[in-house]
Order: C-alpha cells, then structure tokens, then sequence
C-alpha cells in the first residue's frame, strides 16, 4: 500500500530557497508582459488616435465620408465641432465632426 504515498523530502538550505532568485528573475516576466502590452495594445491605439486627428483637421469642403452610423455624404459646410453633409440633392444632415470615420475618393457617391 506504500506506493500510494508520495516521499516528502526536505529542502537543503531553506535561506537558500527563499532568497536566491535574481532581480531579473523574480521580475522579468512581469516586465516583459508590459513591453507585449505596450507594443500590442497602446502604441496602435495611439497611432490609430493621431491618424483620425489629423483626418479631422484635414476635411475640406467637397470632401465625401462616411459617419459612425453609416451615412454617406458629402461636406457642404464645416464649423469647429459640426459638419454639415449632404446626403441626397437637397437633404442635409448636421453630425458632429469626431462623428466621421473615413474620408472616400471623390467620386465614389455618384455611383450610388
């Protein structure tokens, strides 16, 4: 019936055991997994926020986009916060500009 239980051996030196592990040791996985995260999750995030910036300071006039809800139209007037589209001949809808998600090549609406 001896082969049921499993032996229990002591450790040699318990000081040993407890505090022989390194800095980079004891830490190193930790930090690596901040690297990943930083590399994988907040530097694209950043990067994807400076491109929309920059798409919203760049529409013009004329532009044709797409808004959050799916809407496609054409600006007609912009202000510092709204933008005014033109989504058919004489419809205009009023959205907000952090509202638009892509700019589309001109021309892409007369096909519709």
């Amino acid at each position: 019936m001896s082969f049921f239980i499993s032996n229990a051996y002591a450790q040699s030196n318990p000081i040993e055991a407890l505090g022989s592990s390194s800095f980079l040791g004891q830490y190193g996985f930790l930090i690596l997994m901040f690297v990943a995260m930083y590399f994988l999750m907040i530097r694209p995030q950043q990067k994807r926020a400076k491109e929309q910036k920059a798409m919203m300071e760049a529409l013009a006039k004329g532009n044709e986009v797409v808004t959050a809800g799916g809407v496609l139209g054409k600006i007609t007037k912009i202000s510092d916060a709204y933008v005014t589209l033109e989504i058919s001949s004489g419809a205009e809808l009023v959205v907000q500009k952090n509202a638009i998600t892509m700019v589309l090549p001109n021309g892409t609406l007369k096909g519709l």
